[in-house]
């Protein structure tokens, strides 16, 4: 059976934000192939997307290789996310469905709940599948896909202290969809603004003249038809 190249695109774009392929390193075809047990088929026509993605970048005499962004590219990533991710809450105020609505309830509810008890482990999962959801719920598969794409660099490119009071920063999720809920687009955009700005300040750099040593994950070798990967 083929393997789709998107589950290749979304391995190897998981190892490479994991630091499992580090800056600078070369992406051999044969090698990819082997790691993820798949053709090289699939593994070329995933470094294509990753490099129209910005994660890769192909070399004079090198071939393809992880990028190694600057600091001011760094930079300008979270600038993005501080524009757009309001602009999806006002969209989504106004073309949300009932299901969208039902989900973030819910994610807002199991949130708050583990923030309350201190359970903290898995709520920046939690926040994740809460503002990719928001995105969903804008309409707009450009602006959803963009927000997505955004997520993975800024979690390949910074590590994140959680927020220093879990239950306040669960209240501002409970003040977006409230604002959603009701079609209030402006309310949506401003609490969404703030939300945005607070998390941003607990952004460190993983590289560069600023940045600690960030610990580096390495995963053994996993073939990509696993049931633990994301299609």
């Amino acid at each position: 059976m083929r393997i789709p190249a998107h589950s290749v695109c979304t391995a190897i774009r998981d190892d490479i934000v994991a630091g499992v392929h580090e800056r600078g390193s070369r992406l051999t075809e044969e090698v990819l192939a082997r790691r993820y047990g798949v053709s090289r088929v699939p593994v070329r026509e995933a470094l294509r997307t990753l490099e129209a993605e910005g994660f890769v970048v192909t070399r004079r005499h090198a071939g393809a290789c992880v990028a190694e962004p600057t600091e001011q590219e760094a930079a300008d990533l979270l600038e993005m996310r501080a524009l757009l991710e309001p602009l999806g809450a006002s969209r989504a105020a106004q073309r949300r469905t009932e299901a969208h609505l039902k989900v973030l309830r819910g994610l807002v509810r199991l949130g708050q709940e583990r923030a309350r008890r201190g359970n903290s482990d898995d709520l920046r999962s939690l926040s994740g599948w809460f503002h990719e959801t928001l995105a969903q719920a804008s309409g707009s598969p450009a602006l959803t896909s963009t927000l997505t794409q955004l997520r993975h660099k800024i979690a390949w490119m910074y590590a994140t202290e959680g927020p220093a009071d879990p239950v306040e920063y669960w209240a501002e999720h409970g003040a977006i969809v409230d604002a959603v809920a009701r079609g209030d687009g402006e309310r949506a955009r401003s609490v969404t603004a703030l939300h945005t700005e607070r998390a941003g300040a607990g952004h460190r750099l993983r590289f560069g003249s600023g940045a600690g040593r960030g610990e580096r994950v390495r995963n053994a070798q996993h073939p990509v038809n696993m049931p633990s990967l994301r299609p």
